[in-house]
This record gives C-alpha cells, sequence and structure tokens, in this order.
C-alpha cells in the first residue's frame, strides 16, 4: 500500500512538530454555534429531490398570459374582466343587446392593445427571469439542491404578477456561497430593469394631465433618473397615473419594486441573505430594527396597502438562520459589494407603491 509522507508517525528521537501559527484571515464576525452541526448536517444530509420541470413551465407560460392581458388592457384588467355590472365602457341598449354580447365586444376592444401587451410581458417577464436565474445558476455552480423559478400569475392585478420564487435548500450554503446566492439575483434582475427603465422614461411625456384607477409613487433612483433626463411635466415629488404609463416604464417600476422589496435585510429574503452574510447574528438586530421602522412608517403614513406584506413577513420569522459553516471568509470585496447593496432598497423601494 502506497503511504503518503505526511502520514507517516513522527519519530521518537525527534520532537513533535509545534502547530502552525499563521494568522487567521481578518474577517470576524459573531458566529452561531454550528461546528457540530455542520459535520452532522454533512453526514447526515438525504439526497436532494428530483427538480420539477413541467410545473415551472405552466406557471411560467400563464404568467407570459397574465402579463400580456394586463398590458393590453392598459393596466386596468378589472373592467375588462368585470361585465353585468355596470363596469362595462361603452353603454348599450338592452334591447338590442346583452352582457355577454357587449363583453365579447369589450374584449375585441381591450386586444386592440396587444402591442402594449407583447412589450410588457417581454420586459417584465425579462427581469423577473434575470433576477431568478441569477439565483439558480449561482446555487448550481455551488452544487445546492435547488428549483427552477416558480413564477405567480395574477391577472387581476395591475402588474400581473406577484414575481417568482425559487425552492432552494439554503441550509446546505456555507456563509460564502449563501452570499453570491443571494446578492446574484437582484444584480442581474437589475442589469435588465435599469436598461429597460430608460427606454421606458425616454418615451414618457408628463404635459397632459393624468386619469385612471391608480397612480405610481416612484422610488429615489427613479426620480433621479426621471430628472436627469428633463421628462416634459416631470416634477420631484410627482406621481405617475395609469394613463401616462407605457410598457417598458411600467414594467422597469416592477422591476425597481420587486428589487426593493427583495434586499429587505430580513429573514430569507435577499437582504436577509446579505446582511447575515456580511454580520453574523448582529443581523438579526438589522431586521428586528427595520420592522420596528416599517410599523411606524405604516401607521405615520397610513401606508396599509403594506399591511399585508408586513405581516408575510413576521410570519417568516425575522431572524435569519445559521449558514452550513458561518466561519468561511468572504473577502474585502464581498464586504464593500454588501455595503452598497445595502442602498439598493433605498434607491429602488417605492415607499406608497400604486395608491
Amino acid at each position: 500500500m502506497e503511504s503518503r509522507a505526511d502520514e507517516q508517525p513522527p519519530s521518537p528521537d525527534l520532537p513533535s512538530p509545534a502547530p502552525s501559527q499563521l494568522p487567521a484571515e481578518v474577517d470576524s464576525v459573531e458566529l452561531s454555534p454550528q461546528s457540530q452541526r455542520y459535520a452532522q448536517l454533512h453526514s447526515a444530509t438525504p439526497p436532494a429531490r428530483k427538480r420539477r420541470i413541467w410545473l415551472p413551465i405552466l406557471l411560467f407560460l400563464a404568467t407570459c398570459a397574465s402579463t400580456f392581458w394586463v398590458g393590453a388592457v392598459d393596466w386596468n384588467p378589472f373592467d375588462a374582466m368585470i361585465w353585468g355590472t355596470g363596469s362595462v365602457a361603452a353603454p348599450f341598449d338592452p334591447r338590442l343587446s346583452d352582457p355577454a354580447i357587449e363583453f365579447r365586444r369589450e374584449l375585441i376592444r381591450s386586444f386592440s392593445g396587444w402591442k402594449n401587451g407583447l412589450y410588457y410581458m417581454l420586459a417584465m417577464l425579462g427581469i423577473l427571469f434575470a433576477h431568478e436565474m441569477g439565483h439558480f445558476i449561482m446555487a448550481v455552480r455551488y452544487r445546492v439542491p435547488a428549483s427552477l423559478p416558480y413564477f405567480i400569475p395574477i391577472p387581476f392585478s395591475p402588474i400581473g404578477t406577484f414575481g417568482a420564487v425559487i425552492g432552494m435548500d439554503g441550509l446546505r450554503a456555507d456563509r460564502k456561497q449563501l452570499f453570491d446566492i443571494g446578492l446574484a439575483g437582484p444584480l442581474a434582475g437589475l442589469v435588465v430593469a435599469i436598461p429597460v427603465l430608460y427606454y421606458g422614461v425616454r418615451e414618457m411625456d408628463l404635459t397632459t394631465p393624468g386619469t385612471g384607477l391608480f397612480k405610481l409613487d416612484l422610488p429615489i433612483g427613479l426620480e433621479w433618473m426621471m430628472q436627469w433626463m428633463n421628462v416634459p411635466g416631470y416634477h420631484a415629488g410627482m406621481y405617475i397615473d395609469q394613463s401616462q404609463l407605457n410598457p417598458l416604464f411600467m414594467a422597469g417600476w416592477v422591476g425597481l419594486l420587486v428589487t426593493g422589496l427583495n434586499m429587505i435585510p430580513v429573514s430569507q429574503l435577499d437582504g436577509g441573505h446579505v446582511t447575515y452574510t456580511m454580520f453574523g447574528t448582529k443581523a438579526h438586530w438589522i431586521a428586528r430594527g427595520f420592522l420596528v421602522v416599517a410599523i411606524l412608517f405604516i401607521v405615520y403614513a397610513e401606508a396599509y396597502n403594506w399591511s399585508l406584506m408586513l405581516i408575510l413577513i413576521i410570519l417568516m420569522r425575522p431572524d435569519h438562520p445559521p449558514t452550513s459553516n458561518d466561519s468561511v471568509p468572504i473577502g474585502w470585496f464581498r464586504y464593500a459589494l454588501g455595503i452598497a447593496s445595502l442602498s439598493i432598497p433605498i434607491l429602488c423601494f417605492p415607499p406608497m407603491a400604486i395608491q
């Protein structure tokens, strides 16, 4: 049997070598006790489940249909979906027609905007797909089991979707791996969202008073872009009405909203992954502090449309669980990138969203 030299026992005539005193890399955080847990996890981890294919594909196609639909009807799906209750736009004589016929006519009129629907669908799905593929590709790179993206179609919502999610066995990722997986999604989504938003802002003309059932609040980053590009009729603090929207602007706005929400430093959101891998268990206090600020904002600004989101985050538990190995250093570059990423929710998140 061949033996490696570094495996042979030391000679009794020679003193045992002193243990290595190499300096540890300066990259310390307050660690959770998980050395024994790490060994147990890797010795008793069950094999990864087989990745589902058809359900993600069907949900993706359904989300394509729902985003096309809301874009084609100018982000007002209710008037096209609800009929026979006085919501049909064109009045009709009940002696010559009936609600079912008028509903079909309304559908035909709605789909006259198929170009808007197509542009919105492609831009919206492109942003979401890039975001989720950022997570997925990085998870595959580190051999962390992850599902294909599950897109969420909502045809009765003005935006047509609630985004997408990926199922991932995050407990198998160490500190550095989880940082890369968590931040790759938002960065990839912004790479697509910012050019889409640029072309959408370039087409904006706000000199005509807007109308519609809702209006959009703008995040700080988008306000800066509108001012920098000198959009006609725009002034700081202005809301954008439904009639003033175009497909690329709407898709870019939703892309910023999704990215800003995901980068909130709480629980197992992308921002929670980043802050935990940077600060260890001190990130738990960041998450709790954020929840206090969020509650105060909702009450003070009467932004009760965020109440459901806040409840969901609380039910997810704000504290991030430990990784498979919290002691793996992430290095100065990841620290700098992580610190810079903390500005994403500030720049991308519209406080009042849709009004």
